[in-house]
């Protein structure tokens, strides 16, 4: 295995995590926007008020997405261990 090798099989597993974490990262990020703004229209300072709702919205997006996420999971593995049978 060349250098050339290592940085294309950690390029491919720095996009697969970046694709796997996508959809959880991004409902968290729209429902800590409308949290925000629902705070700052109504001045309700709660801290449990931002951390239960992206809880469970991350959770549902996870159960939702979890088809996607392992077929993504299995394809780099199936990548990565053919690279090392064949020796890269």
């Amino acid at each position: 295995m060349n250098e050339a090798d290592a940085l294309e099989l950690m390029r491919s597993a720095i996009w697969t995590v970046l694709v796997v974490t996508g959809p959880a990262i991004g409902a968290a990020m729209v429902v800590g926007i409308i949290i925000a703004l629902f705070q700052a229209l109504t001045q309700i300072q709660e801290m449990t008020l931002t951390f239960v709702p992206k809880i469970l919205v991350v959770f549902a997006v996870l159960m939702i997405s979890a088809s996607f996420i392992g077929s993504e999971i299995y394809v780099f593995t199936q990548q990565a261990y053919s690279r090392i049978e064949n020796g890269f």
